[in-house]
């Protein structure tokens, strides 16, 4: 009985929700999506790219030449010509990429996160490239089109595609080094690979791994998101598949969300805590690749301390290190704060117990915006050495995002400042204030940082790191 009662109290929820008003790209089924069924047929990544290729001709033919008159929007990413028209730039960074330079060092296989597109890592696949490395930014089934496709998403399609990429990268660089880096939902896929290759003869083992904002463990909600989607994947039902609909304004990154996306992060994590676990006890001493970790301690979409409890702390000793960036404490006082992180930021640097080296990015003094790197080695408690970055909060900036990490200040979309040209469409630093409830998305939205004000850090940091275990 007492299992019953919050399993009643979510079908009650469940049924008095209101059923949202779906657009055709909520509902169109996309037969030219990818599946692991598709791809057991696949030879290489061309045939990944072929039928790529057809999936977008069919977005053409079933979702913006379908668009009637009225639904036309200025903002619509469907519409052609319009602000959000992914068409607009080139190349359509929602498609898989691969640059390569003219002396190849090594390899990087790029993986996005749940909702986005390859444009997730635009700006540090150029500068990689641009270091030798031949670089694949890859489009994950279910991205870069219509947000239907969150709807029949199955994470192990996913997985399938990362395989072929990653064999396509080995063919391609030959005995050089390849390097794995994933972004949420992309981080745990990077692993799996990563364990696939390990654990396989026929795939490459990375030499190392990057992960930012890594989807290891999920928030809570996450958990009951399978059992809502299997409620409403009863006919008559199916429109209430959406935890979210909003109008779809960005070109590269869906709005609208469904509960099976957040239920497969939550089997991808489930899945692979069980396989890390299997791999440490078999090998404890080669868990993973030498792997660098970045992370905000506030994280609306996943959770910081599973990330260092069910990953972390499973690697062995020595190899690996997580960058944790701190709060602003000038701007966000405890007053403020829903809940304070500081407590887990000085827990986590008076361990002794942790396996892996920890740099803590926060303020340099608590009355000051400037910014230093506390860095503490594995299994201890000191911190051995303080580097100021000669960078600072911006104003008004209270922390980084879960979706900022991988986003320059000088992004022309998602950046710091508008474009020059006010006709560009920019979805970045909004000033926008009036009333609630006035506007189509909710006032989170324009709250949320889409940059990263130290993304200069990161990327020096993730270059050192590749280079350091070519």
């Amino acid at each position: 009985m007492k299992n019953l009662i919050p399993f009643c109290t979510l079908l009650f929820l469940l049924a008095s929700c209101s059923t949202p008003q779906l657009s055709t790209w909520h509902t169109v089924s996309l037969k030219s999506e990818f599946t692991v069924s598709k791809g057991r047929n696949f030879q290489s990544l061309d045939d990944y790219l072929k039928l790529e290729d057809a999936l977008f001709a069919e977005l053409e033919q079933k979702v913006n030449a379908k668009i009637a008159l009225r639904d036309e929007m200025g903002m619509s990413r469907y519409s052609d010509g319009s602000l959000s028209d992914p068409l607009n730039r080139q190349p359509n960074w929602n498609r898989t990429f691969e640059l390569k330079p003219e002396t190849v060092r090594g390899g990087v296989l790029m993986l996005h996160g749940l909702t986005d597109s390859p444009y997730t890592f635009r700006s540090l696949a150029q500068t990689l490239v641009n270091q030798g490395y031949h670089v694949i930014g890859l489009r994950l089934p279910g991205h870069g089109t219509a947000p239907s496709g969150l709807s029949t998403l199955r994470w192990q399609d996913a997985a399938a595609a990362a395989r072929l990429a990653l064999l396509h990268l080995g063919n391609s660089v030959g005995d050089r080094p390849i390097h794995l880096m994933g972004y949420s939902f992309g981080a745990p896929l990077a692993i799996n690979a990563a364990l696939d290759a390990m654990e396989q003869d026929d795939l490459p083992v990375p030499a190392s791994i990057v992960l930012l904002s890594p989807a290891i463990g999920v928030t809570g909600a996450a958990k009951f998101a399978g059992v809502a989607n299997a409620i409403y994947s009863i006919p008559g039902l199916r429109n209430r598949r959406w935890i979210r609909v909003i109008p779809e304004f960005d070109p590269y990154k869906y709005n609208s969300f469904t509960f099976n996306a957040g239920s497969q992060v939550h089997k991808l994590t489930r899945h692979l805590a069980k396989r890390i676990k299997s791999r440490r006890k078999q090998n404890p001493n080669n868990v993973l690749p030498p792997t660098l970790v970045f992370s905000s301690t506030v994280d609306a979409t996943v959770s910081t301390q599973s990330l260092i409890d069910r990953l972390l702390s499973m690697l062995s000793a020595g190899k690996h290190e997580f960058v944790l960036f701190d709060i602003n404490r000038v701007a966000a006082s405890s007053e403020l704060l829903v809940s304070n992180p500081g407590p887990f930021t000085l827990r986590t640097m008076s361990r002794s117990d942790l396996p892996f080296t920890l740099s803590l990015v926060t303020n340099a003094k608590p009355d000051s915006v400037a910014v230093e790197v506390r860095r503490k080695p594995p299994n201890t408690a000191d911190v051995i050495d303080i580097t100021p970055l000669n960078q600072k909060w911006p104003d008004g900036v209270f922390s980084l995002s879960h979706i900022a990490l991988t986003i320059p200040p000088d992004d022309p979309l998602y950046g710091q400042t508008k474009p020059a040209n006010s006709g560009d469409l920019y979805l970045g630093t909004s000033n926008l204030v009036g009333e609630t409830g006035l506007l189509v998305f909710p006032a989170n939205w324009l709250m949320r940082l889409r940059y990263n004000p130290f993304y200069s850090y990161v990327e020096e940091r993730a270059l050192g790191w590749m280079i350091n275990n070519d």
